[in-house]
């Protein structure tokens, strides 16, 4: 299960992890976002001890979404040792953001 990403934890949670870890910016009332939900849901479960997988409610956090100019939604950022590697701009495919994620570990 992917972990719930806000202001107050994402230092601890994404900048501290000793895994590589994939961020889904978005919100409830978005369609693409929504598409993707599932997506985020199954790599969360498939990655699971191997890397972590998190989800912001951009509505909610607006020092991160702010913080990493997350202007379009769904955003998926990528860290690893607390750098941010890589992003995704838009719905896309499974195989898309496992990919990317595949090439942190």
């Amino acid at each position: 299960m992917e972990l719930a990403v806000t202001d107050s934890n994402f230092e601890e949670i994404v900048l501290n992890s000793d895994k590589p870890v994939m961020v889904d910016f978005g919100a409830a009332w978005c369609g693409p976002c929504r598409a993707i939900a599932p997506y985020i849901d199954e790599i969360a479960a498939e990655y699971d001890g191997r890397a972590f997988v998190g989800k912001v409610d951009i509505e909610q956090c607006p020092e991160i979404t702010g913080r990493f100019g997350v202007r379009n939604i769904p955003t998926i950022l990528y860290f690893k040792n607390g750098e941010l590697v890589d992003k995704h701009v838009g719905a896309t495919s499974k195989a898309t953001l496992a990919e990317k994620l595949d090439a942190l570990l």
